[in-house]
């Protein structure tokens, strides 16, 4: 296949502008509707795809997408939304800045553990529930997507896709630890600036007669459905064993290949695939066999989010082919040498597109640099620095856009169905670039340029803290992001957290 031009993304940039502009001006419509468009701007990408390249090379090319990335990456979600909508936590906890601030340190810190998507899936509805008496709250998911479903997937495989793709790359399982450093510098400062804006927003709340349950002296706690982390586990495993099983021989063919199904072509369904979406689905079919309909209740539980999610996202895994098809071709092209470079490039990449294939080819690229020292992986030996600039990238940056992480969206639709007023698409990027870009040229400025250089006289240390803590003071001058009356001077100030 010779070179894609670039219109052939035309489909692509459609898609994500209906997905960002029709929920604002037509939302009945496109509720009834997003199935309709996403089809529609598929055949645009298909049909024209078809004439250049011909039938077969079509059917191959969208096969091999729906195959071998959307179908691990649907069945993967719908599990973990089938098994956490089984588990409902009871309690009086409510949600003050502190308890915000401490439920996402510990989701944040969870994700590796679990996944990103496994823990914004257990812990999105416990955080909707201790902030349903609130009115100010779509702050509170926003930094929600941004530390859980994003960056505290960052120190495992098995935290985000794209670290699992470089251990099967010949990462070593636990060098994504050394991002730990990077990790808790980003929670302290969104931690912070987040307290500061929920303990506004709260004062907000209280001024406007809103008030928790308090009546009950004690705290209560209870978890309903808590057998369901076996399953939880299980899917973890799957996860897991997706990676280990295509090292092993007994997964692989004479000539070192994974052994595979073949589907059509050169498009084939690796078995190591095939047992972990075997496992996710007995987990979430044993999760619903096991489990009392009272606890879906509970939780609110409906089918739309999930719904919503794998039609939308099909039409984006299509149409965003020929993007990576440029990306695959032109990457080693693209000039990237240093660390800040491969950082940012992979994290506006990942904004947009699949973050996986997108660290996968920068991995790659970095892999052909030349470094003499550093981590040796299957695609060439990658400076420590670079390779940590790339998984930064991928891994924080999917949190700029709803579309950026898988999580991302589904957070999004299940809040809204719980009446929650969550920003636009374009409303959710300004929030991105207000709170998020200026930790990540932070990041830049520490991590991925010298670093200690920075702090070579007390001057420098000094003009640092100083502009740090302006900047957070601007931020948690911002207004809240659900809409508000103001609210007279007088009142703005009572009940101290």
């Amino acid at each position: 296949m010779g070179n894609i031009p670039l219109w052939l993304c035309i489909p692509f940039a459609g898609l994500l502008l209906c997905i960002a502009i029709f929920p604002l001006v037509k939302g009945e419509w496109w509720d009834k509707n997003k199935g309709w468009a996403v089809l529609i701007w598929s055949l645009l990408f298909i049909i024209p795809f078809a004439v250049k390249y011909g039938a077969g090379e079509t059917a191959e090319t969208v096969l091999e997408c729906i195959v071998n990335d959307y179908l691990s990456f649907i069945v993967l979600l719908f599990g973990l939304f089938c098994v956490s909508g089984n588990i409902n936590l009871e309690g009086d906890f409510v949600g003050s800045p502190r308890m915000n601030t401490g439920l996402l340190a510990i989701g944040t810190l969870l994700s590796s553990c679990i996944g990103t998507t496994g823990a914004s899936m257990l812990l999105v509805r416990p955080m909707i529930q201790m902030n349903s008496w609130r009115r100010n709250k779509s702050h509170i998911m926003v930094f929600f997507i941004f530390l859980i479903s994003n960056m505290g997937g960052c120190l495992t495989p098995i935290g985000d896709p794209p670290l699992l793709m470089g251990f099967m790359r010949g990462v070593p399982f636990t060098w994504s630890l050394r991002l730990f450093p990077v990790l808790v510098f980003n929670m302290v400062i969104l931690l912070t600036v987040f307290y500061f804006i929920d303990r506004r927003a709260y004062r907000r709340d209280i001024a406007l007669g809103m008030r928790p349950d308090i009546s009950r002296p004690t705290t209560t706690f209870k978890v309903n459905g808590l057998h369901n982390i076996i399953f939880m586990v299980m899917i973890v495993a799957g996860v897991v064993l997706s990676g280990v099983l295509p090292g092993m021989k007994a997964f692989q063919n004479a000539d070192g290949s994974v052994i595979s199904i073949p589907i059509f072509r050169s498009v084939r369904l690796a078995v190591p695939t095939l047992i972990e979406i075997i496992i996710i689905l007995v987990a979430a079919f044993l999760s619903f066999k096991t489990t009392k309909s009272d606890v879906r209740t509970k939780n609110h539980f409906t089918w739309g989010a999930i719904e919503e999610v794998a039609v939308l996202f099909i039409g984006i895994f299509i149409t965003m082919q020929p993007a990576l098809m440029i990306l695959k071709s032109k990457g080693a092209e693209l000039g990237l040498t240093k660390p800040l470079e491969m950082f940012w490039a992979t994290g506006a990449l990942s904004s947009f597109l699949d973050n996986t294939p997108t660290y996968l080819v920068f991995l790659t690229t970095a892999g052909t640099l030349g470094a003499t020292s550093g981590i040796a992986t299957t695609v060439g030996t990658v400076a420590v620095k670079m390779l940590m600039a790339i998984s930064c990238g991928a891994v924080f940056m999917g949190a700029n856009t709803y579309i950026g992480n898988a999580p991302n969206f589904m957070v999004k639709s299940i809040s809204d169905e719980n009446g929650i007023k969550m920003p636009s698409f374009f409303g959710y990027m300004l929030c991105s670039l207000k709170f998020l870009i200026p930790v990540f040229i932070i990041d830049t400025l520490v991590f991925f340029i010298g670093g200690r250089r920075l702090w070579t006289t007390k001057n420098n240390a000094e003009s640092w803290r100083t502009a740090s803590m302006n900047w957070m003071k601007r931020c948690t001058r911002l207004p809240v992001l659900d809409s508000e009356r103001h609210l007279p001077e007088k009142k703005r100030v009572c009940w101290m957290t």
